[in-house]
């Protein structure tokens, strides 16, 4: 009767294969320590072997030494030529990364143009800044126009930005036209695939 995989132990490191696993079962088995020792080495070696190609990888030699230990279940006793993990270490996990989480008003412009119109909002009056608050203008549009595909009014974008800015940027819908994104939706929706019926 064939014996399936699925019957069999689970691998521990399964990129090695159940061929590799029984060599490290067979090694822990052997009784004279030396012999032992050289079993680790030539295990070591074929390993290497079967992932050559990360061989330029900081510490390859002693990630393989690591290998065997964890594949032996840390049950090996040889004399290892480098300082293999510890199996506490094996499932630490990692320190958290502090995040400064702070709110975002409107998730669908994002942090980063905030930042920007507070910028903006305290620059100099002048040519500039005109410059940098429609082209800010023109980019709340177009985020705008990912989340609502049916358009949006230039207003309600001036609306948004003078509620950024507490009121230091007012652009006024009669005199500031922002460019018109919809033909830009309308071909970006174009190429998707039709689906056949």
């Amino acid at each position: 009767m064939l014996e399936y995989n699925t019957q069999r132990e689970k691998l521990v490191l399964p990129e090695y294969g159940r061929n590799v696993q029984q060599m490290v079962d067979y090694c822990m088995t052997i009784a004279d320590r030396e012999e032992r020792t050289r079993c680790a080495y030539a295990i070591v070696d074929i390993m290497s072997n079967l992932f050559s190609n990360q061989k330029d990888v900081d510490d390859f030699n002693k990630m393989l030494w690591n290998q065997l230990a964890i594949m032996s279940d840390f049950k090996l006793d040889i004399d290892y030529p480098c300082e293999v993990i510890k199996p506490e270490n094996l499932h630490s996990k990692p320190e958290a990364v502090p995040y400064r989480l702070t709110p975002i008003r409107f998730r669908h412009y994002g942090k980063i143009l905030e930042k920007l119109i507070g910028i903006a909002s305290d620059m100099p009056e002048g040519e500039e800044r005109e410059q940098l608050v429609m082209m800010l203008a023109a980019h709340m549009k177009k985020l705008m126009l990912a989340v609502n595909k049916d358009g949006v009014d230039d207003e309600k974008i001036f609306k948004d930005l003078a509620f950024y800015s507490n009121g230091k940027i007012n652009l006024d819908a009669n005199v500031c036209h922002l460019p018109d994104f919809k033909d830009l939706t309308q071909t970006n929706n174009g190429n998707k695939k039709k689906k056949r019926k």
